[in-house]
């Protein structure tokens, strides 16, 4: 019984390694699904595509949906004091 369930343990353990190769392959397909959704966005606020400050707009707009979805903590919301203390961590446009 142990030995099936130190194979199952060392199955999933394996299961869970990837190359460098594979992890860059995800990153390049997280990285095309927030252009699929955050860059129309991005280009109706003039950005132009494909260019430096367009996916940096949308670099922006998913960091700031992640915030909102995980809600990191803050006592007085978004706009003002971190729970760190400092006033505006995040800026006035998050």
């Amino acid at each position: 019984m142990r030995s099936i369930i130190t194979a199952c343990l060392a199955a999933v353990a394996l299961a869970g390694c990837a190359t460098p190769e594979q992890r860059a392959a995800d990153m390049q397909a997280e990285m095309s699904s927030m252009m699929v959704v955050y860059g129309p966005a991005c280009t109706k606020l003039g950005y132009q595509s494909n260019t430096d400050q367009w996916r940096s707009c949308v670099l922006q707009l998913s960091a700031k949906q992640d915030a909102e979805r995980y809600g990191y903590p803050s006592y007085y919301g978004y706009y003002g004091r971190s729970h760190w203390g400092m006033a505006g961590t995040w800026g006035p446009y998050w």
